[in-house]
């Protein structure tokens, strides 16, 4: 369960969901909503959900600390994702590790100070990013890297892939732009042009572990690669392949790929806003519900578009007709921003159900 506690930010990037704010919204959740809705979701049987607080910027909330040991006395596990701005201190993060925080995720958007900081519009974040890395892993906390693919910096990947190694991040989560917020702005990349980076992400996955968010489609990949190691690709897989070949060579895994978790847009996932409203995903904008009205248990199992989320045999399209549709089930926030329908087929497959090609190679 992601949980927006607020959408008060000091950066301003451009890819942004939450199209954040400078100052705090006076219709937040309050403190005791906040606690209330943490005892909701620790009322669920083991294993409870898992909590991760992100923004805007959590650290813009005052009670952040409360809200984190609150949570976790109840024995939740809480992570949150900041915003690397002058409230991510050592003295922050040791506050937060205490009051029971074990990972932190943080951003990376491109490999240089130029590039990541052009995603986040302000000067010296990229500088600032690498100093919080070093202070997350001096302090014992696990360490998630994020990165924002869109069709400027995709080619920065092998750069980037590189800097998450160097960081010594315990997982690195790719996130494929989608076109809502400020990010309807930016250009994703083409759905044979991800499948490529999908490949190409399957094959560092020996490297580190890798999440592909809004690409469930991955799942396939991960499937498929068991029956074919390594299929030939288009123009960007071979430019990214060759550009870490020396990484990839002869190298002998001392761990298991992490598979792709079966999860999707409220199937295993969802996301509360900082008013309290329930998405299926904070990049399907959709509300199913508030938690300020009811259990958001209640919401989770019972909200009718919640249910046909959790139905294969719901999708339209492709999707509906795929045989991969029980463990991928395509991106429902990608389907819902192309066509207004979060059960449409989603466009950034190229896959072709039964046929088992990739079109437009």
């Amino acid at each position: 369960m992601i949980w927006e506690v607020t959408r008060a930010c000091q950066l301003a990037c451009v890819h942004c969901r939450a199209d954040a704010i400078r100052h705090r919204d006076p219709l937040e959740l309050s403190t005791a909503e906040g606690k209330n809705q943490l005892a909701d979701l620790a009322a669920f049987p083991p294993p409870h959900p898992l909590v991760v607080l992100t923004g805007g910027d959590p650290l813009e909330r005052a009670d952040l600390t409360e809200l984190v040991a609150y949570g976790t006395g109840l024995g939740l596990s809480v992570a949150f994702s900041p915003s690397v701005t002058p409230r991510l201190t050592r003295d922050a993060l040791v506050e937060l590790r205490d009051a029971g925080i074990k990972a932190v995720s943080l951003s990376l958007d491109g490999a240089t100070a130029r590039s990541h900081d052009a995603f986040r519009q302000v000067p010296g974040v990229f500088d600032a990013t690498q100093d919080a890395i070093a202070t997350v892993r001096s302090l014992g906390l696990r360490l998630q890297l994020n990165t924002t693919v869109t069709a400027n910096n995709v080619a920065e990947l092998p750069a980037i892939l590189r800097r998450v190694l160097s960081a010594g991040a315990g997982l690195w989560s790719v996130f494929f732009l989608v076109p809502t917020g400020r990010g309807s702005r930016l250009r994703p990349l083409s759905a044979v042009e991800e499948e490529d980076v999908l490949h190409w992400l399957y094959d560092v996955s020996e490297l580190v572990a890798v999440k592909a968010t809004e690409a469930p489609h991955y799942r396939r990949i991960a499937i498929q690669r068991t029956q074919q190691p390594r299929p030939p690709c288009g123009e960007l897989g071979a430019r990214l392949r060759d550009a870490t070949s020396d990484l990839l060579a002869g190298q002998v895994s001392t761990r298991p790929r992490r598979p792709p978790i079966d999860v999707n847009s409220g199937r295993g996932f969802a996301f509360i806003d900082h008013r309290g409203e329930v998405y299926p995903s904070g990049f399907l904008p959709v509300t199913v519900g508030s938690v300020r009205t009811a259990p958001f248990a209640d919401i989770y199992r019972d909200a009718p578009l919640l249910r046909a989320l959790r139905d294969p045999d719901a999708l339209g399209g492709k999707c509906g007709r795929c045989e991969f549709r029980d463990v991928c089930g395509g991106s429902r926030s990608r389907a819902y921003a192309a066509t207004g329908d979060p059960l449409a087929e989603d466009p950034s497959c190229p896959y072709q159900a039964a046929v088992g090609v990739i079109t437009s190679r």
